[in-house]
């Protein structure tokens, strides 16, 4: 068993969390609407139970949106979340094919669901381009899943050609008969650190859950109920890890295609600048073209070319800040500092 500095652990990795954890994943997250009522569910109020489409942060109002959020990020392929996707399922054959016309075969795509599809669903799937297929069955359903749809379903899954495997919660329970039949059909097992989030909250307290410690959102037990789980093919995916390593990772691909010249990328995805409000064009004269730009009147350029220039420039009634922001486009702002 292999452990990161973040505190997932794993002796298999799914090709999905292989371009997760690089931040090369695109989140699709297709509609909120879902029809299950998961004690554990994250979803933000913004999209549960909402028919909304989002492309990482993104809103998505049509394909051309979809399309700019992967290649900014210059996206290896898509995860495909929701709500439930399956209860769209035009929307999401139409977005599987549009990715893969789009970028290749080799962009890789994964789908989480809740339900068990037939097998017609899953040839459809399979045929559009779906590569990779993670079940979330219901937690009282965990012990008896041999009895249930799901392991015709996963069969099916598996005979089809999908990467198959279940991706649930790590919570305190019977795993027995999940580890036989994913074993039966050489599947993988997902086990996430179960977090607290604003919608979740106040169910998890109602069952005795308490946060790790007052900077993180993980359950207290999760990752200790994980590492007592003996699979050949599990994978344990901290709280820390989305947090520290997927997102920022993310935000380092968006930033290395959206930099300009002279912006610098710094080790968490962020992009730092500086910005001159006033009648500054006389001062730049000696500057290189391509380390400054106008942008709505301001003069934006390297946060080093405004600190060396910034007496000068305020002397002239300039006003001269070094920002850091996000680097989507108009990404929010982390740090606004005067010079």
């Amino acid at each position: 068993m292999q452990e990161d500095n973040s505190g997932s652990f794993f002796n298999y990795i799914p090709q999905g969390c292989r371009l997760c954890s690089s931040g090369a994943k695109m989140v699709l997250f297709v509609t909120g609407v879902c029809g299950k009522n998961c004690f554990y569910c994250p979803v933000s109020n913004e999209r549960r139970g909402k028919d909304v489409v989002f492309a990482n942060e993104r809103p998505v109002k049509n394909d051309e949106d979809l399309i700019e959020e992967a290649v900014s990020m210059d996206a290896l392929g898509t995860g495909i979340t929701g709500g439930e996707p399956l209860l769209r399922l035009e929307r999401v054959i139409g977005y599987i094919k549009l990715l893969k016309n789009h970028f290749g075969d080799s962009h890789h795509i994964h789908l989480y669901t809740a339900l068990a599809p037939e097998k017609d669903v899953l040839e459809t799937l399979r045929n559009a381009g779906l590569d990779e297929l993670r079940f979330h069955p219901l937690v009282e359903l965990w012990k008896g899943i041999n009895n249930t749809s799901y392991r015709e379903s996963l069969l099916n899954a598996h005979e089809l050609g999908l990467s198959t495997g279940i991706e649930i919660p790590s919570l305190h329970a019977d795993y027995k008969s999940i580890l036989l039949l994913l074993d039966e059909v050489g599947g993988f097992l997902n086990l996430n650190e179960l977090e607290f989030s604003e919608t979740n909250s106040i169910e998890l307290k109602k069952r005795g859950f308490e946060v790790v410690d007052d900077v993180s959102s993980a359950a207290l037990g999760s990752k200790d109920v994980a590492q007592s789980v003996k699979f050949g093919k599990l994978h344990f995916c901290s709280s820390r890890f989305k947090d520290a390593v997927q997102l920022r990772e993310r935000f380092k691909r968006i930033a290395k295609k959206a930099s300009r010249d002279f912006d610098e990328v710094t080790e968490d995805g962020t992009l730092v600048y500086g910005v001159i409000e006033g009648d500054c064009l006389g001062i730049l004269e000696e500057v290189a073209r391509n380390m400054y730009c106008n942008n709505n009147g301001s003069i934006e350029t390297a946060w080093w070319i405004a600190e060396e220039l910034a007496d000068e420039l305020k002397r002239a009634g300039c006003t001269v800040s070094v920002i850091e922001r996000y680097p989507m486009k108009n990404g929010i702002v982390v740090e606004k500092t005067p010079l």
